[in-house]
């Protein structure tokens, strides 16, 4: 059994950094410094992820444009994406544990390249099917599962344990930027090419982010090859499910994540079907939530430092909530920027909290268990997003767009229900699970 120190403990910087790093020998300070090694692994996130915000608004469009598909048609694509992390997610943690980081990454961008890149030679040669769109969405959520897990364990392997919070509110900012200027890309796109066009920006961005990711110093996470996988596997689950705080936090992120795929599941055709607007402005209403997020990772540390992470979580939560409420008044091309006001605070909380609980876990779990703490909360969390997804298109299909667009703002009230029920709301901060809050709430 692995020892363990006790829960919420934070790692010594030596050890966690000694660990990570055990197999790869020390940096090179002319190739490997960390600084530079940190801008090529930023480079690779940025891109890969600027060409998932184009397909974010592209793919769904497809269906719905080229292949005339039904609103439940349209939130199985996006259950496919998600699907992995119900059939992989707990595994991967092992996986990842067993398999040079650097090189995971890399080949699952490439599985990512073909399986995109396959939608646009189908639809030039007009042969693209629904299924084809499914396939390709299912291969893509598989890798990005792996992809994500190894990610998550790269970075404090490359970085001080102490820098770990502010690289995680760039990576985050930054992605709120792509996920800004990708979807108003994709409308240009879709009106200038097609839909499935507008695919290729996507299947590029992997191939850059493999490139990229090939020039930095492999890492491999602390492994115990002799191990029954399904040991590893309890190891980290009991971990984080008697966590005082990442218990909490677990539960806040699968009530989220169901939220969350169920609004943007359905987004794509309420906003084309029952609001009747045009590709170009479902990109830039859909931009919004990127500008959202971009605020959300720019305020996550002030209100950490200002009011305490325990308690900026739980504001960020029930404020995002709120905002949703917007979303169910548009109705036509005059009241869009409703929509866009709604899911741009709701993404501004959800990315507050997000930054706040990936950096309690990456600091508070053990280096050898931290690729199965990340694993296990995305298994969890993660694999709500399918189900939301799901069951949006199922409510929809039998109860029309705008009766299940209200249902989902209904949902997002629960994730604020869940911390005020949870030790977190005496809290002051995510660190330290017996002190209670000595600050305001923001």
């Amino acid at each position: 059994m692995i020892r363990t120190r006790r829960a919420g403990a934070a790692a010594p910087t030596e050890f966690r950094i000694a660990v990570l790093r055990a197999k790869a020998g020390p940096l090179s300070p002319q190739t490997d410094e960390p600084k530079r090694v940190f801008r090529r692994f930023y480079l690779a996130t940025t891109v890969s992820g600027a060409g998932s915000a184009v397909t974010l608004v592209a793919l769904p469009l497809t269906a719905v444009s080229t292949l005339d598909s039904t609103p439940f048609q349209v939130s199985a694509l996006a259950a496919a994406g998600q699907a992995g992390w119900l059939l992989l997610g707990l595994p991967a943690g092992v996986i990842v544990q067993r398999f040079p980081l650097r090189a995971i990454q890399i080949w699952m961008d490439l599985f990512r390249l073909v399986a995109i890149g396959s939608i646009p030679a189908a639809w030039s040669l007009d042969a693209l099917t629904y299924p084809h769109l499914l396939a390709a969405m299912f291969i893509v959520g598989l890798a990005t599962v792996l992809a994500d897990i190894s990610n998550a364990t790269y970075l404090p392997a490359i970085i001080d344990t102490d820098h770990l919070h502010s690289r995680n509110s760039l990576i985050s900012g930054t992605q709120a930027v792509t996920q800004t200027g990708g979807p108003s890309l994709a409308g240009l796109l879709i009106q200038l090419g097609g839909a499935a066009g507008a695919l290729v920006i996507d299947a590029l961005s992997y191939l850059i982010s493999a490139l990229a990711l090939s020039t930095l110093p492999e890492r491999s996470a602390p492994s115990r090859t002799s191990v029954p996988a399904i040991t590893l596997i309890k190891e980290g689950w009991t971990f984080v499910t008697r966590h005082p705080v990442m218990r909490p936090c677990l539960l806040w992120a699968t009530a989220t994540n169901f939220a969350t795929g169920a609004l943007m599941a359905l987004m794509p055709t309420y906003l084309v079907r029952y609001a009747d607007l045009p590709a170009g402005v479902v990109g830039v209403v859909v931009a919004v939530d990127g500008l959202g997020a971009l605020i959300g990772a720019m305020l996550a540390t002030k209100l950490t430092l200002r009011f305490g992470s325990a308690r900026a979580l739980l504001a960020a939560s029930a404020i995002g909530a709120a905002f949703t409420l917007m979303t169910p008044l548009t109705t036509g091309l005059y009241t869009a920027w409703l929509f866009g006001l709604g899911i741009a605070g709701f993404a501004a909380g959800v990315v507050i909290g997000s930054i706040l609980t990936r950096t309690h876990r990456q600091t508070a779990s053990p280096p050898e268990l931290l690729s199965r703490v990340m694993a296990t909360v995305r298994f969890v969390s993660w694999g709500a997003l399918p189900l939301g997804a799901l069951l949006s298109g199922v409510a929809a299909q039998y109860l029309g767009l705008h009766t299940a667009q209200v249902l989902i703002v209904l949902c997002t009230f629960v994730s604020p229900a869940v911390l005020l029920l949870s030790p977190l709301r005496s809290m002051r901060d995510l660190a330290d699970e017996h002190s209670p809050a000595t600050s305001p709430a923001p």
